[in-house]
């Protein structure tokens, strides 16, 4: 039968556990350093009112009246009532904007990275955080959307055909040209009359 050989444990000298719990402590230290340096970047929202309901999807189109600024004040862009689809916007406001529900308010933050990145757009220069208030005012998904849309198409056929009765164009204009007059009162002279 063979015999494993044995190694002898020598004893810690006195003063080396100290530095032992030391070394640990500083390679703990480093590691949770270089975490926090490896995060990424995170986009903050602020509820400044609180919406109700459930939170839009990446899918889905969303409502929204907006102002834009960059870190020192300045507003580059802002609107009212526009629809945007989730997916087409940067991906931090996606993120943020996923975090919102109907009817709230809310100052949102985008670090560069998660904004424009090293690439300047329009008045936003590259590298810039951008701050945005946003105020949400419905979503939906495309479905809904295509669904009231038949609905309406429905309603309008069945009150006399709305505009597609009248030659397609709104209001019985029958591809006339335009700024023609149309429908004239009795006694007004019409063109080529």
């Amino acid at each position: 039968m063979t015999e494993i050989t044995r190694v002898a444990l020598q004893p810690i000298a006195k003063g080396s556990v100290s530095k032992l719990w030391l070394g640990t402590f500083a390679a703990i230290l480093l590691g949770g350093t270089v975490a926090i340096a490896a995060k990424p970047p995170l986009v903050e929202v602020k509820t400044l009112k609180a919406g109700e309901g459930a939170n839009p999807s990446p899918a889905d189109l969303i409502m929204i009246n907006y102002v834009g600024k960059l870190d020192n004040g300045t507003v580059f862009d802002q609107n009212q009532h526009v629809v945007m689809q989730m997916q087409g916007v940067v991906p931090g406001f996606a993120k943020a904007l996923a975090q919102t529900q109907r009817g709230g308010k809310y100052r949102i933050k985008i670090p560069a990275k998660l904004g424009y990145g090293d690439k300047g757009v329009g008045p936003i220069p590259a590298n810039s955080d951008l701050t945005f208030e946003v105020e949400v005012i419905d979503f939906r998904n495309r479905a809904e959307l295509e669904a009231q849309q038949r609905m309406m198409e429905r309603m309008m056929r069945s009150q006399g055909g709305g505009a597609a009765a009248h030659g397609g164009m709104a209001g019985g204009m029958q591809n006339a040209p335009e700024g023609a007059p149309q429908n004239a009162p009795e006694g007004v002279p019409q063109p080529g009359q």
